[in-house]
Parts: structure tokens; C-alpha cells; sequence
């Protein structure tokens, strides 16, 4: 059948018919042939429609297992797709808490330099509280020795020691030193000027201001014509009675208040007798005080 077509005895068959001289014998060969020919043209056809449906199905069972790879696919990427907008809000969330992390940091270490500089400003402050409590407690160390030094003069009466505006004072009351309107040292009152100075000359490394005072009663005289002068001249008398005692000169120093500041009111006797005095001031050590160095550096030294 492969080498004539099924057409070829169709064919012959049509022109023998035509041409009125075909034998009976011939016509069943040729219908014989022509039957064979149709039966394997079916049978071919058949063949071929039964491997083409064979192959559509194999075609469908590859079209419907690609259908599903590509709905397992699409689920996948749905899946990665929702997995990928998780991340990304995972990450906007982590992006916003690492922003939070780097304010509260940022707080915290602008808070860590507020205390550090807090606790030196405290540190410095507690320092200078020391050295003014070792300051302190160095004034009341030497009032102490001052009142066990003074002890004999304070308990006859002839001295007083006391704390006036932060400075160590010894109170002479004029009674005993000078008669009223004079500057001329009583006996007694050089006496008990020369005791003081023997006592001064024993504190070391202290300077001394004499300063003297008078009430408010005017004197004018030619030789002192105010209180000013009647004050700074027993100022100076003591000063120098006080070197004779053994108190170098240059730890001394005289200065006169006259009548404008009184120890209590002038109304009365016993007043202005309390602020006619004379008084012996400590004065400070400044290099002991805080701030000393400063004031140094201040000052252009």
C-alpha cells in the first residue's frame, strides 16, 4: 500500500469503466483492490486519529500537570509575595525601632554628660566645702589657743576675744588704757599692752591690725580736731607699745574708725563706754581661702 496510493485503483477502475472494456474478472480484481485499499486507507486513518488522540491526551495531561505547576507556582508567589510584604513591615518596624533605640541613645548619653558634669560641678563643690571646713575648723582651732593663750587677761577683765564679721578680735576697753580725750597709755593699760604683745609675738605666720575707736561725743582740739585723730593716735600708741612686747612691726597695722562704728548704741553711759575700745583684729590669711589662686591670677600676680 506504501508503493501505490489509495487513489491509483480508483482510478483505473474509473478509466476502464469509462472506456466500456473491462472483463468481470478484471472489475473484481479492481474492486477487490479498491476494497483493500479503502480498508487500509480506514484503517491508516484510524491509526492516525487514534495516535493523534492518543497524543492530545498526552498533550492534555502534560497541558493539565503544566496548569498545576503554574497554580503551585502562582501560590508560591503569592506566599513570597505576602512573606516579602511581611519582611518589608518587619523591616519599616525594626527601622523604627532602631530610630527609637538611636533617640532614647542619644538621650541617654546626653543625660550620661548632664550627670558626669553635675557630679564634677558636685565633686568640685564638695571639694571646696572641705577646704572651707579644714578652713573653718584651722579658726576655730586658733580661737581656742587664742582663748587659753588670753586666758589670765580675759579672766581679770582686761581682754575680750570674740568672732566679729568672720574675724578673730580682741577687745581692749579704754577704761584702762587711756584717761578721756588723751592718747597718753595709762600704767595699767601699758601693762596690760605689753602682756597682749608678748602673746601676739607667739602666733606665728599672723598679721595684726590695731584699730581704734571712740564714741560719738565731738572732741576738737588742736591736737585732734575729730574723733578720727583722737582714735588714730591711740591706734598707733598700742601699736607701737605692742612691738615693744616682741610683735615684729611688719605684722602690724594701725587704722582708725573714730566714732562710725560702734559696738552698741550711744544713748547711754555704759554705751558709749562699750564703744570707746580699742581692737586688735587677726587679719585673714586670704591664701588659705578657695578661690585664692584665682583671685591671684585675677589680680595680674
Amino acid at each position: 500500500m506504501r508503493g501505490m496510493t489509495p487513489r491509483a485503483p480508483l482510478a483505473a477502475l474509473a478509466s476502464l469503466m469509462v472506456a466500456g472494456c473491462v472483463t468481470k474478472a478484471k472489475y473484481d480484481d479492481l474492486q477487490r483492490r479498491m476494497d483493500d485499499t479503502e480498508f487500509a486507507l480506514r484503517a491508516e486513518q484510524e491509526a492516525e486519529a487514534q495516535a493523534y488522540e492518543e497524543q492530545l491526551g498526552t498533550l492534555e495531561q502534560q497541558l493539565e500537570r503544566l496548569e498545576k505547576d503554574a497554580e503551585g507556582y502562582r501560590r508560591q508567589v503569592i506566599a513570597m509575595e505576602t512573606a516579602l510584604a511581611n519582611k518589608d513591615a518587619e523591616l519599616a518596624a525594626l527601622e523604627g525601632r532602631q530610630a527609637s533605640t538611636e533617640r532614647e541613645l542619644a538621650s541617654v548619653i546626653e543625660k550620661k554628660a548632664d550627670l558626669k558634669a553635675s557630679v564634677d560641678r558636685m565633686s568640685s563643690a564638695l571639694e571646696e566645702l572641705r577646704a572651707r571646713q579644714a578652713a573653718a575648723d584651722q579658726r576655730v582651732a586658733e580661737y581656742r589657743q587664742m582663748l587659753q593663750r588670753f586666758k589670765g587677761l580675759i579672766d581679770a577683765g582686761k581682754l575680750k576675744v570674740s568672732i566679729i564679721d568672720g574675724r578673730m578680735v580682741l577687745t581692749l576697753p579704754m577704761d584702762i588704757l587711756f584717761a578721756s580725750g588723751r592718747a597718753d597709755l595709762t600704767a595699767e593699760g601699758r601693762a596690760a599692752i605689753l602682756e597682749v604683745g608678748e602673746v601676739l609675738a607667739t602666733v606665728p605666720g599672723r598679721e595684726f591690725q590695731v584699730e581704734g575707736h571712740t564714741d560719738d561725743v565731738p572732741i576738737k582740739t588742736p591736737r585732734f580736731p575729730s574723733n578720727w585723730e583722737l582714735g588714730a593716735e591711740r591706734a598707733l600708741v598700742v601699736l607701737r607699745t605692742l612691738i615693744e612686747g616682741g610683735v615684729p612691726g611688719p605684722r602690724l597695722s594701725a587704722a582708725t574708725y573714730g566714732q562710725l562704728r560702734p559696738a552698741t548704741r550711744n544713748d547711754t553711759a555704759e554705751g558709749r563706754a562699750a564703744n570707746r575700745r580699742i581692737e586688735i583684729v587677726v587679719v585673714p590669711d586670704l591664701s588659705t581661702l578657695p578661690g585664692y589662686e584665682e583671685l591671684e591670677t585675677l589680680g595680674g600676680r
